[in-house]
């Protein structure tokens, strides 16, 4: 397993996963043009980061010499997990989520309600829905997932 703590060097390949992975997964729910095509942008998520160290402190890469992959967790809670569109389907993020599950006692995340693929996948590896929902911005709604 290639998983170590995310550095600053990292920043910019977080950054891109993250806006690649919005669009891929989440603009087709959304259509929100204004937002997924303009404010979600690399140079504004990479400077979350960099004006947020604890952000950065609380992320881990998957990194076999190319940084493909990273998941997120804050306390026991799985923030973000999201792997390279080119290198999805090659056990990164089960490796990923075992990581935060084993080394960072990780125990639960909200998922998109929408999102059938990430429902899929937490499900295989082992989580459940708790029964709780909840809105983001008031109209987003969440599923919370637990390891069972």
């Amino acid at each position: 397993m290639s998983i170590r703590q995310a550095r600053t060097e990292d920043i910019s390949r977080i950054a891109e996963m993250m806006v690649v992975n919005y669009r891929t997964n989440f603009y087709q729910y959304f259509q929100n043009d204004e937002f997924y095509f303009g404010e979600l942008n690399v140079l504004s998520v990479a400077n979350e980061y960099f004006d947020n160290p604890q952000l950065l402190a609380n992320c881990y890469v998957y990194d076999d010499g190319a940084v493909k992959g990273f998941i997120r967790v804050n306390g026991d809670e799985i923030e973000k997990l999201y792997v390279e569109p080119q290198f999805q389907s090659q056990k990164i993020g089960a490796q990923l989520l075992h990581f935060a599950l084993h080394e960072l006692k990780a125990k639960w995340l909200w998922v998109l309600e929408r999102n059938s693929r990430g429902i899929s996948f937490y499900k295989k590896n082992g989580f459940d829905f708790s029964g709780e929902k909840q809105l983001e911005d008031d109209w987003i709604p969440l599923l919370k997932m637990v390891k069972a």
